[in-house]
């Protein structure tokens, strides 16, 4: 046990280093800053993976005390809730399992807590997150109608007869502060599962991994809970004001889940098929329009349910595996 303790406090550490030196370069490289700051995730997300939950806790508190240390306690506190805590959680819910008979399944094997609850998990993390930057930094139609004069000042500075129409500029500041929390809040909710997929392959190559590498494919899909958050949020953009605001975000993050469960069954359907390369080519850039990506969204909403990964019982039951 305590050799045990002894490896998973340096490997807890090294991720902590691991995790604020990339966030350091984000802020460095503003190219890409929101790579690099998904990217720090990928230090905690191993360890917890690989060696349990207390590793990635020791790695949390090593980057948020570098980061107080070296930049300020806000940087640190930004840190840990955009990152480092998501990464945490995730890596300590892939974790989770329980004997498959609490489940109506045979004596003789783990049930693993299912993808579908971990994406809705992280998709309300990253709804938290965003909507408390939104609280530190007073976003509203103030906020981003500044950003909005700003950028048509640019604009009539380099074309002196440019003349916005006061009625267009109005309805373009209106779908701005809607539009902002939404995207961010999406693609925050596809890098952080990017950076959770890679962990559990590295991890999983390494052979340390606690979980069972899953065919993403057949498992990534949203718990039909989900839904109604979805739909919820929808209605409160309509609402107007704040609560279009968190509406927006609610709809930028699950509405995110939705669509990655929508790619995911895209591929399911398409395997061994021989027009599955093309097919998929088609739709990943198609989906950079609206429609096209609100069709694969609609497909994910079609397709919800909880896969959950069944593996033969190894002895006693990990200490990080707990009923899910």
């Amino acid at each position: 046990m305590t050799t045990k303790r002894q490896s998973i406090l340096p490997i807890g550490i090294l991720a902590g280093i691991a995790a604020t030196l990339l966030v350091l370069g984000a802020n460095a490289q503003s190219s890409f800053a929101s790579l690099l700051y998904a990217a720090s995730a990928l230090p905690i997300l191993i360890a917890g993976l690989g060696w349990g939950n207390r590793a990635a806790i020791v790695g949390i508190l090593t980057a948020a005390a570098l980061g107080a240390v070296l930049v300020s306690p806000l940087f640190a506190l930004a840190m840990a809730i955009f990152t480092l805590i998501p990464a945490g959680w995730l890596s300590h819910l892939a974790n989770l399992a329980r004997p498959a008979t609490e489940l109506g399944g045979p004596d003789n094997l783990m049930a693993w807590y299912p993808i579908s609850d971990i994406l809705l998990h992280l998709c309300g993390l990253v709804t938290i997150a965003v909507i408390a930057l939104g609280v530190v930094i007073g976003y509203g139609p103030e906020l981003t109608g500044q950003m909005v004069d700003a950028m048509m000042l640019s604009l009539q500075t380099q074309e002196p007869a440019f003349a916005p129409d006061p009625a267009s500029l109005a309805q373009t500041k209106a779908m701005i502060v809607l539009m902002l929390p939404l995207v961010q809040g999406g693609i925050w909710v596809m890098l952080l599962f990017a950076a959770f997929y890679i962990a559990v392959r590295i991890v999983s190559r390494s052979g340390r991994a606690l979980r069972p590498r899953e065919d993403m494919p057949s498992a990534l899909r949203m718990n039909r809970h989900a839904i109604f958050i979805f739909l919820a949020g929808i209605v409160l953009t309509f609402v107007g004001g704040v609560p279009a605001m968190i509406g927006a975000v609610i709809c930028g993050t699950f509405g995110a889940g939705f669509l990655m469960a929508g790619f995911a069954s895209i591929h399911f359907r398409s395997q061994g098929k021989d027009w599955r390369l093309p097919v998929l080519v088609l739709c990943y850039l198609s989906s950079m329009l609206l429609l096209p990506a609100i069709i694969i969204l609609v497909l994910g909403l079609s397709d919800t349910r909880r896969t959950i990964a069944l593996t033969p019982a190894r002895g006693p039951i990990n200490p990080n595996e707990n009923k899910n």
